[in-house]
């Protein structure tokens, strides 16, 4: 029996470890980092004027689409007034250099940052990125500030604890915290996109705002939610790597210098790679070569595909760009390309996207597709920054964009063609699929009314309820 008992021991000892070795590795508080790392995290507050014209005659509207419509509204009596927006930051060099996303500061005429949520300081931009959504400020004082560090981003892992500190919806000095749930996300943002998921929580306001892994080391910018309306464990972040060399780019130039190739790019299919006698789908296939780009210089052809840039393998088509971007410009690589069947390797020296004609045409805003919401009968396309700055609306603005309103639609009487939907039933639309999926359930119910928070053809706000059939 005495043998019986020292063998169990023994059993349960060697079952322990593990689960000993896992339990280090969850932290028992937050509580001492974040003390440790709130003072470099700030509230941003901004600031534009927003000029709009009232209707001249007020109890008087033209039918839609009417040529005196534009006419008469021009006659209106201008009005300011000011918008304001909230977000993130933080601290990367004693001097107040501060690091956010470029959707919070973009349009802005004046931002305050407030430091540890007591002291509110003027800050100015230094630069700022559209592409990869990230600007740096400088706040204007001779103080001292608490900096945070970059940690690196390639080394966190799936499954990692992460806590991110931030301003949602105006609360600031926020702590939340989750771990890494998936990296590498793409969800049609920006033109960079390699974000790192998380699921600690993220609102409204938290844009901007610092990632940390349990070293206090910012591992992420914290930028998108899922969730359109609130939080629903779905966030997104830049990671650090790739933000960094953004960051010192706008610090020491204040604009970005990316590599650029000249290739137009698509995936490689299952069916292309059978064609190609390719092992399997991996790398990106060259679908056209700009005229006197660096790859035609080089003597690369549509059909190429790409299989390694720099040492670097190409798994799948959206990794390309990323890792062009990010390599310095005048640099001569190798690029390993799959043609009639061979490896053959290719030298060329990378241009500068900012600089080439073919960044300059794919600024260019892409035409918008009218897309039809049946149960309102109405055509609809989404709100571009073109008609954000032609409109003067604030910066944060979205919507749709009414482009037709049918004779037998229920709004024919209340809403004219070139008004914005803002919201249905208290939820902001984005897309066409956000109207959609609004009017189909009040349809299904029984109230059979629609809420929609519009801003009309003078831009003037306005909440109106319509009976659907």
């Amino acid at each position: 029996m005495k043998k019986f008992n020292i063998f169990l021991i023994a059993i349960l000892f060697t079952f322990s470890f593990p689960v000993n070795s896992i339990s280090q590795n969850i932290p028992g508080s937050f509580a001492d980092l974040a003390e440790k790392l709130m003072p470099s995290v700030v509230n941003i507050s901004t600031t534009q004027t927003v000029v709009t014209r009232s209707n001249p005659f007020p109890n008087f509207q033209f039918p839609p689409g009417s040529p005196f419509e534009d006419m008469f509204k021009e006659f209106g009596t201008p009005q300011e007034r000011q918008s304001s927006a909230l977000g993130s930051g933080f601290i990367i060099d004693e001097k107040g250099i501060i690091v956010t996303n470029n959707h919070v500061i973009e349009g802005a005429e004046d931002i305050v940052v407030q430091v540890n949520g007591e002291k509110k300081f003027k800050a100015k931009v230094i630069g700022a990125d559209p592409l990869s959504d990230i600007a740096v400020l400088q706040i204007e004082t001779e103080e001292k500030f608490t900096p945070v560090k970059f940690g690196n981003s390639d080394k966190a892992r799936i499954g990692d604890w992460v806590i991110a500190i931030g301003n949602p919806f105006g609360l600031g000095g926020t702590v939340t915290s989750g771990i890494i749930s998936a990296r590498n996300r793409s969800i049609g943002l920006t033109r960079y996109e390699d974000y790192i998921q998380t699921d600690a929580s993220i609102n409204s306001g938290n844009s901007g705002g610092p990632l940390f892994d349990m070293n206090g080391d910012v591992i992420g910018i914290n930028t998108a939610i899922l969730g359109r309306s609130g939080n629903v464990g779905i966030g997104f972040s830049i990671p650090s790597n790739s933000a960094k060399i953004v960051i010192d780019q706008l610090i020491e130039f204040g604009e970005t210098k990316r590599g650029w190739l000249g290739v137009r790019i698509q995936d490689v299919t299952k069916e292309i790679a059978d064609i190609e006698k390719l092992d399997k789908p991996r790398g990106a296939l060259v679908a056209s070569v700009a005229q006197n780009s660096p790859s035609e210089k080089a003597g690369v052809k549509a059909g190429d595909i790409i299989l390694e840039f720099n040492g670097e393998v190409i798994r799948e088509m959206k990794e390309l760009p990323i890792i062009v971007a990010r390599t310095e410009v005048g640099k001569k690589v190798k690029v390993k390309i799959w043609r009639n069947k061979k490896e053959i390797i290719k030298t060329i020296t990378l241009g500068r996207l900012e600089t080439s004609e073919d960044f300059k045409v794919a600024e260019k805003e892409k035409p918008q597709t009218e897309l039809v919401i049946e149960g309102l009968k109405i055509s609809v396309r989404e709100l571009s920054k073109e008609d954000i700055k032609t409109r003067n609306l604030p910066n944060q603005t979205t919507g749709l964009v009414i482009t037709k309103i049918k004779k037998d639609s229920p709004l024919i009487n209340s809403i004219d063609v070139n008004s914005i939907i803002l919201e249905a039933q208290k939820k902001k639309i984005r897309t066409a699929e956000d109207l959609n999926s609004a009017v189909k359930k009040v349809l299904s119910s029984n109230q059979k009314t629609i809420l929609l928070v519009i801003f009309n053809s003078q831009n003037q706000r306005r909440y109106i309820g319509i009976k659907l059939d």
